[in-house]
């Protein structure tokens, strides 16, 4: 199989990606369980990409109830360095309109106990994460978008609360207080995995409504969700192809490809066989 280098994933609305041609479905297991589903790997503008559903088919899985690990680690063992993904998100400033696209570059984190981490279980890592996302690969997502007639915000922070109830007015309002951007419920911990797993990590934050703050939120209808969703998932195809054609045979010269280089504390000689089997795809380049 040739491997993927790119990887997606799509998010609310987005379940599958209509220019990918020469398709294949595979089904991956990992050492930490099944990952949303099967990964769709096919041809798009040329080059071989994985496509995952986030939520599964029919979107039946819960923010909270993703499996992040398996995720991540299923791209990596299909060979991908890249990762786009796509997510709907709620506005918390009146110039991000709906519709509009913001390709943020930071995450703030107000999720409850979620499992964001390849490590443990008898070897320590701690990875820099100070720029969460790949300014390379976010720069050439936004330069896509652009391209392709979207509203596009270039950087901002995207506030990860836990779902699957959205805020509160007084949790909205502080958030704002804040100086947040947008506001979601899945895209931080495949970030911190990703850079885990030497993976570069970008985000399109499609956004639907104006979270509970906006005065006029109580007129938003599911129907005007449900339609902006939609637009937005035709945007985001658009904008994800032209990215995908922008990277191919782009070399990645970004801090991404090496993030486990001084990363690990652990003595490889202390590390369990059973992890070193389990993290191979991972860590396996640091043992030899």
């Amino acid at each position: 199989m040739t491997p993927s280098t790119i990887g997606i994933i799509g998010g609310s609305g987005l379940y599958d990606m209509a220019e990918l041609t020469d398709r294949e479905e595979h089904t991956i297991q990992t050492p930490f369980g099944d990952p949303s589903g099967p990964y769709l790997v096919g041809t798009l503008r040329g080059a071989r990409v994985a496509f995952l559903a986030r939520h599964g088919a029919g979107h039946r899985i819960l923010p909270s109830e993703l499996n992040f690990r398996a995720n991540i680690y299923g791209f990596k063992l299909l060979g991908v360095e890249r990762i786009v993904s796509a997510s709907a998100v709620g506005s918390l400033k009146e110039e991000y309109r709906p519709l509009d696209i913001v390709v943020p570059d930071q995450f703030f984190d107000r999720t409850k106990g979620r499992i964001s981490t390849f490590f443990g279980r008898g070897l320590v890592a701690h990875v820099g994460f100070a720029h969460p996302v790949c300014g390379d690969l976010a720069s050439v997502a936004a330069d896509a978008t652009e391209k392709v007639g979207a509203t596009v915000h270039r950087g901002g922070t995207y506030v990860n609360m836990e779902g699957p109830q959205f805020s509160t007015l007084a949790e909205s309002r502080l958030y704002r207080s804040w100086g947040m951007d947008v506001i979601g419920m899945t895209n931080l911990q495949e970030a911190k995995l990703a850079r885990e797993a030497e993976i570069c990590y970008a985000t399109l934050a499609l956004v639907t409504d104006y979270d509970c703050w906006h005065p006029d939120h109580d007129s938003v209808t599911v129907d005007l969700i449900v339609a902006n969703l939609v637009q937005n998932a035709k945007t985001a195809q658009r904008s994800i192809a032209e990215a995908v054609e922008m990277l191919s045979g782009r070399a990645r010269t970004c801090a991404c490809k090496d993030a486990l280089a001084t990363a690990m504390i652990t003595r490889p000689e202390h590390i369990p066989d059973g992890v070193k089997r389990e993290l191979a795809p991972i860590i396996g380049k640091y043992l030899k």
